[in-house]
């Protein structure tokens, strides 16, 4: 069975904006328990591989994701306070 690893990104990788590392939390929190390949396809836009790479590997170190044979599991559970205030668009 091939070992899957999270390699730290290069000095020569793309940096992801927010919109690109929240739209792979939300995917990845629907597709529990995806390849990268298979949650590259249910990415509603395209993500170059490195970059999604770099974005795994932030949710890794993170906490908010588990990288296992079996895929990527999100195992991060958000404070009781946020959850109240996920409906707001603006907080001022």
């Amino acid at each position: 069975m091939k070992k899957l690893t999270l390699k730290p990104y290069s000095e020569h990788a793309r940096s992801p904006n927010l919109s690109t590392i929240m739209m792979v939390e939300e995917a990845i929190k629907i597709y529990r328990h995806d390849s990268i390949a298979s949650l590259k396809k249910r990415l509603p836009k395209k993500v170059m591989h490195q970059t999604l790479k770099v974005i795994l590997h932030y949710l890794w170190k993170s906490g908010k994701i588990n990288y296992t044979p079996k895929g990527i599991e999100w195992i991060h559970q958000e404070p009781e306070h946020a959850k109240e205030i996920a409906h707001l668009d603006y907080i001022g």
